[in-house]
């Protein structure tokens, strides 16, 4: 019996990567996104997506958008009382694993892993430490298009956010920035790239910084592209 794969997604480059992969492989059909949104705001969680962008690029890629309604503020136990509730429906409607995109911070591996034990859902990491430098150019070359929406401006200088993740910024991060930010430095949203239909357009629109991170709204050009 194939793997049946819900994919936790942020918007951002490491899962849309995660689910070209998880493509690739014939034994697993992704069965749907899931997708933690602040509520108050309807922004995807830390990256600050906005949630019709989200959509769109659910709709890009064929797959139904699972949303995981957040408050703002959010407690731990408020999040993960909202992610048992996910991985029960997920399990009810005939879904074996999750996988997420993390790369290789340990504590969050290890996190995830106790919070589906006896879940009914297996974690899964596909692309678990693979080299970062070598893995974010394979994206680029690829096709994937993304830009920087949220900077940690104590990592890595808040003058970053906004810009696409492209060779030109690898090239220009400073060093000890893991290039796919795996350490928090920056977030992004994903625009286009082999896991979507076709691409989707967004200007940048205003940067502002608030809560101790860079925030670059990402505007979608068209109704047709969450607008």
């Amino acid at each position: 019996m194939g793997r049946r794969v819900l994919l936790s997604w942020s918007s951002g480059k490491d899962s849309a990567w995660t689910l070209h992969r998880l493509r690739q492989d014939p034994d697993v059909e992704v069965v749907g996104l899931l997708s933690t949104v602040n509520s108050t705001h309807e922004r995807v969680a830390m990256h600050s997506t906005r949630l019709a962008l989200a959509r769109a690029q659910a709709r890009a890629t064929r797959l139904p958008l699972h949303i995981i309604p957040l408050p703002w503020p959010c407690s731990n136990e408020v999040y993960e009382r909202a992610m048992r509730q996910a991985v029960d429906e997920g399990v009810a409607a005939g879904a074996t694993h999750v996988a997420f995109g993390d790369l290789f911070l340990e504590e969050i591996r290890d996190y995830r892993i106790r919070q589906l034990e006896g879940s009914g859902l297996e974690p899964l990491f596909p692309l678990w430490n693979e080299p970062t430098e070598p893995l974010a150019r394979r994206m680029i070359d690829a096709g994937l298009e993304a830009v920087l929406t949220c900077v940690d401006p104590t990592k890595l200088p808040g003058s970053f956010v906004g810009r696409r993740f492209d060779h030109a910024l690898l090239d220009a991060l400073p060093q000890g920035v893991d290039p796919c930010g795996e350490n928090g430095e920056f977030h992004t949203c994903v625009l286009a790239g082999p896991m979507f239909d076709h691409p989707l357009r967004a200007t940048v629109g205003e940067i502002v910084e608030r809560d101790g991170f860079c925030f670059a709204d990402l505007v979608p050009d068209s109704p047709e592209n969450g607008a």
